[in-house]
């Protein structure tokens, strides 16, 4: 299964958010042909509506994907539209939190392929990283497929078992929102030490989207990063010093803030 197969018999997404638009504008620059999209959404944007695609129209009967990307409360409408398109040769690719895989094969049907998928935002600028498993019924060519989609918005990464998606959940899909925090706390603390806000800021935001793409593209690893740029005595060892205590430090807490994360996505999946 390719994308000429994609564009031949169609691709269905319902919903149309920041994640879903993010993944649709990766396709259509990857040449995907709009006319061979259908998107279902009560509230599409502007952008959407005038990319070419098929908005709130009548779909295909037996498209190549569904690409399942409604917020999890608006699951309960939105799926039933789909059920007819079970049980067959469809593959359900699903990027909602906290629905499991049981769930999908309760309401389309034991035979339907399905792929659960967990992106990050920061697929909106082509740098997320989503991790994905298949159901029984997903042969590899639909996981090709999956991953191919999902590399228009960044990196893909295969679980060996659904149960891995919780942590997967905790890390990446949450991880961003306590990267942004600690920008906003380093920034905080440079003003506590006299910078201008602005100032501050600025320095706090490249210095972590810095730092991060330095981390992907070194060969070294992040522990060793950390060791070639702390001189002994010297300032960053002072502040790692505090950063790294045992027990107040950001090793306790991290752990803490990951594995709140993760219990409320297993939370969620049990209902």
């Amino acid at each position: 299964m390719d994308m000429n197969f994609v564009a031949e018999q169609g691709l269905v997404l319902l919903g149309c958010g920041k994640m879903g638009s993010a993944m649709l504008e990766g396709w259509l620059k990857d040449g995907l042909p709009a006319s061979s999209v259908w998107v279902q959404d009560p509230y599409p944007s502007e952008w959407v509506q005038n990319s070419g695609v098929h908005v709130n129209e009548g779909l295909p009967a037996k498209p190549a994907i569904v690409l399942i990307a409604v917020k999890p409360q608006m699951m309960a409408d939105a799926l039933p539209v789909l059920v007819a398109m079970g049980n067959g040769g469809t593959l359900f690719l699903s990027v909602a939190a906290g629905i499991g895989i049981d769930h999908y094969e309760t309401v389309l049907g034991q035979d339907t392929p399905i792929i659960r998928a967990m992106p990050n935002t920061p697929a909106a600028v082509g740098r997320g990283i989503t991790a994905i498993i298949g159901n029984a019924r997903a042969d590899i060519s639909q996981m090709d497929l999956a991953d191919s989609l999902l590399s228009a918005v960044g990196q893909v990464v295969r679980l060996d078992n659904e149960g891995q998606m919780d942590a997967v959940t905790g890390v990446s899909g949450s991880g961003p929102a306590y990267v942004f925090h600690m920008i906003e706390t380093l920034a905080a603390a440079g003003e506590a030490q006299g910078l201008a806000p602005e100032l501050a800021m600025s320095l706090a935001k490249a210095t972590v989207a810095g730092a991060g793409a330095l981390a992907e593209a070194a060969d070294e690893t992040p522990a060793q990063l950390r060791v070639n740029v702390t001189s002994p005595n010297g300032t960053t060892q002072a502040g790692l010093g505090v950063l790294m205590d045992e027990e107040a430090g950001l090793p306790a807490l991290m752990n803490k803030t990951v594995a709140a994360a993760a219990d409320r996505s297993r939370e969620l999946a049990n209902g």
